[in-house]
């Protein structure tokens, strides 16, 4: 089973990115997800979660209250809005089919933040 995130791409600081999961891959789209990011020369590190029918979400410190996690159920697609984007956020960005995974699936999608 291959994730195919997409979305990714170069802002700068203070700017806007929103990433994409399809999820009908897994289970037909019917279950929890997460996205997890891996920056450069670290550990990979859970960053959201969403429950399978979208009414359940969790973040992770460093990102609360600039990032949302939600779905849409009938297109079997994950998402992640990312709001104002710091340096420290640059990392390539995977969807995980798994409530409050660290484990990277698929090929990732990469966020670059600099000025």
């Amino acid at each position: 089973v291959q994730l195919v995130e997409s979305g990714g791409g170069l802002v700068r600081p203070g700017g806007s990115l929103r990433l994409s999961c399809p999820t009908s891959q897994f289970t037909y789209g019917h279950t929890d997800m997460s996205w997890v990011r891996q920056a450069p020369g670290k550990q990979p590190e859970w960053v959201s979660s969403i429950n399978s029918d979208g009414s359940l979400t969790d973040y992770a410190g460093p990102v609360k209250g600039r990032f949302t996690i939600s779905r849409d159920t009938a297109k079997k697609t994950l998402y992640l809005q990312m709001n104002s984007l710091k340096v420290e956020d640059t990392a390539v960005y995977y969807c995980s089919p798994t409530w409050g995974s660290s484990t990277p699936w698929g090929q990732g999608t990469q966020v670059t933040v600099s000025s």
